[in-house]
Order: C-alpha cells, then structure tokens, then sequence
C-alpha cells in the first residue's frame, strides 16, 4: 500500500498540485498511464531569464484550461484558451511537505514581454491582469509571467481542462462540499440546495467556476472554494476507500492522467520516483493560500498585491523557509470556519472594508461590515462562549495596543470593533506564519 501512495501523490500533484501519497504499479499499467499524458514544450527562449533556483525544492506551475472549443463548446464559444486558475506547487525538498500558492485571476500586475506562439497574439510589457498571458502567449507566457512576478524558479507545468477536471471527480465518485446557500445559475450549470453534499463531474466543475451566485461575487471567494474542494479531494484520494480499492484507484489515476498536459521533462518515470520518495507525505501537510492582495481603488473589480508581504511570501517560498511538521495533538481551527463582523468604531471612513480584505486574504470568513453603535477608543473584540476558541486565533495577529477580548452575543460570530487605537495586523514572519488551511480540514463549518 505504501507504493500505490506514492503513485497516487505525484499523480495528483501533477494534475492539479494536490500532493498525496500513492506507488508504483505492474508495467502493464505503467504503460498504460504513461501513454496518457500529453506533452507541450516550452523552451528556454520562451522563458527568458530565470531566477536562480536557491532550494532543491520542486516548484510546478499548475492552471486550469478554460478553451471552449469540442466538449467545453457548451460552457460558451469564446476564442482563445484562457485560466480561471493559477497556482504554484511548491514541494519541499525533502518531500515531507507541499504548499500551494493561488494567485487571483483579478490581479493586476505587470506582464512581462511575450513571443507570439501558436497563433497566440504575444504580450507586449505592460500593467494588465495576470491571466492574460495565457491567453497572449501560452503557457509559456503564464509561466514566464509567474516568475518574474515572483522571483521563484519554477521546475515544470502541469495544464487540466473542463472536461479532464470532472473525469477525475467522477474517478472518485464525487467530491463533498459544503453550501451555506442554495444556488441557481443556469450560466455555471449549477443547480443545488444549501447544506453538505457529493458532488460529480459537471456539478463539481460548476461549483468551482461559480462566482457570482455564491459569496461576495468576488475572484477571491471562487478561490477560497476551489482551495476548499482541491482539499476534499486530496482527503477522497488519500483515504482507504480509494487507496484500498484496486480498480477505484487505476480509474481514478486513469482519469488524471488522461486530464493533463505537462512539459516532456516532467514525465512519468520522472512523476514516479518524485512520487517514491514522498511516501510519508499526509493529507495535514499539504496546505493552501493565496498571494496577499487588496482590492485595487483605481480599478473597481480588481486586485492587487499587497506589499511587501506578498515578496516576504515569495521570497520565503523560493528559500524553502518551511517546517512541515505536524504538532502531535494540535487542534488548529481553519480560519474559512471563523466568522466575522467587522464594525469601525473610528470614524475614519474606509478603514472596515480595508481591515476586511486583509482579514479575508488572511482566510477569514467576513460575515458584514458595518459602522460601530457608537466611537470606541480601544480596539474590541467580541466572541460568545461558542466562540471562545476562536477568539484566541484572531487576537494573536492583531497589534496590541489596549485591544482586549469580551463575551458578547449567542452565536459563533466574532466582533471585531475597531477603536482609535487600532495599529493593525502582525506581518508574518516565516512561511508558517503565512495563514491558510491544510487538506484535513472539512469544508463544512464547525459546530
């Protein structure tokens, strides 16, 4: 058992950076999965100039192909081929740890130059969103623009389109998640009631694309429920119902493999000995975050990187500045099951929406922003007994000042009251400190 977990986690990880264990197989099958990955070749011209790699680390480029063109036609016919999803995999190198960084499709950055490729138009340097590139000038492009943008040396890509994404859900037999609303959007081909469920193929990739009949309508919120479901799929992959379950497991690798595009030198035999030697890999290792950010005030709708601790992130990434250790006994609440009010007792205008996307960049969940009742001088916050143990969570990143915390209310919600004294939050030191969740935690909210 130990070998197919091998297998299984460089699989995955190939596909789309979800890292769990998995093996090695008979050669029938190994032929059989290697004659099912396609291969596209970027070339060092493509690239340009790369940063110097500095850790033996792994990093994998990882997007999801949006190209309506055969079986994706349904979802619209727009030329081109275009991302929705970006994220860097970053495998440490002793293979004991995996984080995966999203970057918001909103951003806007600045885009490096691009040679025309394949029909492609090319990208001339300027400020624009970040998945333009895919779009000017390929992967290459996208993978040139996701280091100059962030200093790391990236190793390989690993592309997976619609139609590849609910192949290897349905491989599982659905994926759970969790509503907090009932939706309806005809667009995303999503129809579904509040509360936990299983979801397969089409409606797994509806739910991941879903974004504006479900949470604030923002990229960001899409993010945080494409990171949620890669985790309960991580969880499916890696438990015994799959890993127990010769013909589960072949039709789910089957399924992967047949979803994804890769550069020639990342190949199976490649996949296969990365895969060897992270057989001690767990589900709680393998975490998730998104790139600081904050909404742009020039450009409504956009974001931008917020500095400097999007580069302390980067740069912390790219040295390998991680521990992948698991504390025995350790009971971390995620920061999406923490609610929260933000209310700006300051009267300085603007200050609760800013505080908000910093604490929803840090991964909590922002319930409404509102004006306190009255001024306070001193920064509060509030919790119930129910939430007493997520208070803790939220006052240690928080500057203190006179900030205290308060029982207050029947519910789960906290209340972060901003007072004339407000300094601000923590910057992260290390990459531990860098908030996210890891692939154990439930997408549902904690009772």
């Amino acid at each position: 058992m130990p070998r197919w977990r091998a297998w299984l986690w460089v699989t995955l990880s190939a596909a789309l950076g979800v890292l769990v264990g998995a093996a090695t197989f008979v050669v029938t099958g190994y032929v059989k999965l290697s004659g099912n990955v396609r291969h596209e070749q970027v070339t060092k011209a493509d690239l340009g100039t790369q940063p110097i790699k500095i850790s033996k680390a792994m990093d994998i480029l990882i997007v999801g192909s949006d190209q309506r063109n055969g079986a994706n036609a349904k979802y619209g016919k727009v030329p081109g081929e275009r991302t929705d999803t970006i994220i860097l995999a970053h495998i440490s190198p002793k293979r004991d740890g995996a984080l995966l960084i999203s970057f918001p499709r909103d951003s806007l950055v600045q885009l490096p130059a691009c040679s025309p490729k394949r029909g492609s138009t090319g990208q001339r340097p300027h400020i624009g969103m970040i998945n333009e590139s895919f779009n000017s000038g390929g992967i290459g492009c996208t993978w040139k623009t996701i280091q100059s943008l962030t200093g790391i040396h990236i190793d390989h890509f690993v592309k997976v389109d619609f139609t590849g994404f609910k192949a290897m859900v349905n491989a599982l037999d659905g994926v759970q998640v969790c509503l907090p609303q009932a939706v309806d959007d005809k667009k995303a081909f999503l129809h579904l009631p509040a509360g936990k469920q299983v979801l397969k193929g089409e409606q797994a990739l509806g739910y991941v694309r879903e974004r504006y009949k479900l949470g604030d309508g923002s990229d960001i919120g899409r993010i945080q429920r494409q990171q949620m479901f890669l985790a309960s799929m991580t969880k499916k992959a890696m438990s015994g119902e799959t890993l127990t379950n010769p013909t589960a497991l072949f039709g789910f690798l089957d399924a992967v493999t047949k979803s994804i595009t890769t550069d020639p030198d990342l190949s199976l035999g490649v996949m296969k000995d990365l895969a060897m030697s992270a057989k001690g890999l767990t589900a709680g290792q393998i975490r998730f975050v998104t790139t600081p950010w904050r909404y742009s005030v020039t450009s409504p709708g956009r974001v931008e990187w917020v500095q400097p601790q999007a580069n302390r992130l980067f740069k912390m990434v790219a040295a390998d500045q991680i521990s992948h250790n698991v504390k025995s006994g350790e009971q971390k609440i995620p920061k999406s099951q923490i609610h929260i009010v933000v209310e700006n007792g300051t009267g300085s205008q603007g200050l609760g929406t800013q505080v908000a996307a910093e604490l929803e960049q840090r991964g909590y969940h922002i319930v409404k922003i509102a004006p306190a009742a009255k001024p306070y001088t001193k920064t509060v916050i509030k919790y119930t007994p129910n939430g007493e143990s997520r208070a803790p969570r939220l006052f240690r990143e928080v500057k203190k000042s006179t900030t205290y915390m308060v029982k207050n209310g029947q519910t789960q919600t906290l209340v972060l009251v901003l007072g004339a004294d407000w300094q601000g939050m923590k910057p992260p030191k290390t990459l531990d400190d860098v908030e996210g969740f890891d692939a154990t935690q439930d997408s549902c909210t904690a009772s």
